[in-house]
């Protein structure tokens, strides 16, 4: 490895794990995305920590334990190189449509010991609490995670999906590392509470889908015709019928920047990301997800990639723009609960 090849590193939350500044979103290797090439998965996981990637991101929901399941014998192999994150709180049934959110302390409990067993793990790094039931008080479900710290089960907390109000709440209970949430040139619902929280409080945050699930790639002219049939995004709103072509014709300016930079707009947007780091004045760890050890090294490489002030005036205005929601039903995003 030289310099030029690996990425720089930042801190987790004051105190926290020092990280490469950009992780690996993981969740796509099991499932939402489609058939998964296993070999090209566990290359990919490789070719990343090769890269200076050392935040890996899973949820217990993803593929129903199968992911954290997958990541184990990678985590075996080079647990000290890297940090492990994790998230409980989204509860699914038979009904492949259910999504429950449980932040009770027993489910807390019960979500861990599942999560260290199918990791194969004494500890877990960076443990998040997915979505948030504003009908449990922090004290009761920030609280229960605090004695995961305690007991030596988890190092560090992350929320995910909270508004600023509800992380000072909760950092108060127990430090908070990181907040995770959507944030990309598509997507800026968090710059309305949450940023200014997290960089008041010294917590960092962790991006996920910072290119717009695929969107931000310029892959599709036509999102629902050009996605498999078992692909998720084909349900997300911003992919289907209008909206995806008015969606589409909004890349015009990344890609315009991409061609004067000689990079991707997958380059582009995950440059912006990286640059608001510097604009609101917190670390920016994003974890974009991929399955191929070629848009592994693409991504990474985004992180030694600057904008111009100009450029980002003309990339400004693009979220306002954006035609759908983030999700069909967005009750469980910190957007509904902002005032």
């Amino acid at each position: 490895m030289t310099e030029q090849t690996t990425i720089a590193r930042a801190e987790l939350g004051k105190g926290g794990p020092v990280v490469g500044i950009q992780g690996l979103g993981c969740m796509g290797m099991s499932e939402f995305y489609g058939d998964t090439d296993e070999a090209a998965a566990r290359e990919t996981l490789e070719a990343a920590l090769a890269a200076g990637v050392t935040l890996f991101d899973t949820a217990d929901v993803y593929g129903r334990g199968a992911n954290e399941e997958f990541l184990a014998p990678f985590v075996a192999a080079h647990r000290d190189e890297i940090t492990l994150a994790t998230k409980f709180a989204i509860e699914r049934s038979d009904d492949p449509a259910y999504r429950g959110v449980r932040n009770d302390r027993a489910y807390v409990r019960q979500a861990v010991e599942g999560s260290l067993r199918r990791l194969g793990v004494d500890v877990i790094d960076l443990y998040y609490m997915h979505r948030r039931d504003p009908a449990v008080p922090f004290a009761e479900s920030v609280g229960a995670m605090a004695e995961l710290v305690q007991e030596g089960k988890v190092r560090h907390l992350g929320l995910s999906e909270v508004t600023g109000p509800e992380l000072r709440e909760a950092h108060a209970v127990h430090p908070i590392a990181a907040l995770q949430s959507e944030w990309s040139l598509f997507s800026r619902d968090v710059e309305r509470s949450a940023v200014g929280a997290a960089a008041e409080l010294g917590v960092a945050f962790v991006p996920y889908s910072p290119l717009g699930r695929g969107f931000l790639t310029g892959a599709f002219a036509d999102a629902a015709a050009e996605l498999p049939a078992e692909d998720f995004r084909r349900s997300q709103p911003r992919f289907t019928g209008e909206n995806a072509k008015a969606n589409a014709a909004l890349l015009a300016p990344v890609r315009e920047i991409a061609a004067a930079h000689g990079v991707t707009p997958a380059q582009v947007a995950l440059a912006w990301v990286q640059q608001r780091a510097s604009v609101h004045g917190l670390t920016v760890v994003p974890i974009p997800g991929t399955r191929k050890p070629g848009r592994l090294a693409e991504n990474t490489a985004a992180t030694r990639i600057s904008l111009t002030a100009a450029e980002l005036a003309l990339l400004e205005p693009l979220a306002s723009r954006v035609a759908g929601a983030r999700y069909p039903d967005m009750t469980f995003t910190s957007d509904a609960r902002e005032s």
